[in-house]
């Protein structure tokens, strides 16, 4: 179960100055089962041939899942979520609008956290499927 004391507005603020506001990823939902997101397909995120780039595919994934994993932590001035483990099966191809990304707990535990990321189309058809390790670690 996803932390939910933590506001749209929240997530959307960690995002400025870094890659993820880079991009133009906002975070768009959070309940107690998933949190949500969509990122524009644009310059931004396009590979030359006018698709989708797998990278940015992947940047989303593991924004999602690591955001998630902050949102688990059980004290964020002493503790850190850390991506140690990514895959991301690309799956069809997107070439404007928007991509949306859907991130779920496969296994909440004390010092590793597993989140399983889809990715579709604005038709709903599956773009991507990532899965996602975090470690947390203490803060030196």
């Amino acid at each position: 179960m996803i932390k939910t004391s933590y506001t749209l507005e929240d997530l959307n603020e960690r995002s400025k100055g870094n890659m993820v506001g880079l991009l133009g990823i906002e975070f768009t939902e959070i309940t107690n089962t998933y949190i949500a997101a969509k990122m524009p397909v644009d310059e931004r995120t396009k590979q030359p041939m006018g698709l989708l780039h797998g990278g940015a595919s992947v940047v989303l994934a593991e924004s999602l899942g690591s955001i998630a994993s902050w949102m688990m932590l059980e004290n964020i001035e002493t503790q850190a979520a850390v991506g140690i483990e990514i895959n991301a099966n690309h799956l069809k191809s997107a070439r404007e609008g928007f991509v949306y990304a859907k991130c779920y707990p496969l296994k909440i535990g004390r010092k590793i956290h597993v989140w399983d990321i889809k990715i579709t189309d604005e038709k709903g058809d599956l773009v991507c499927a990532s899965r996602l390790t975090t470690a947390i670690i203490d803060k030196k």
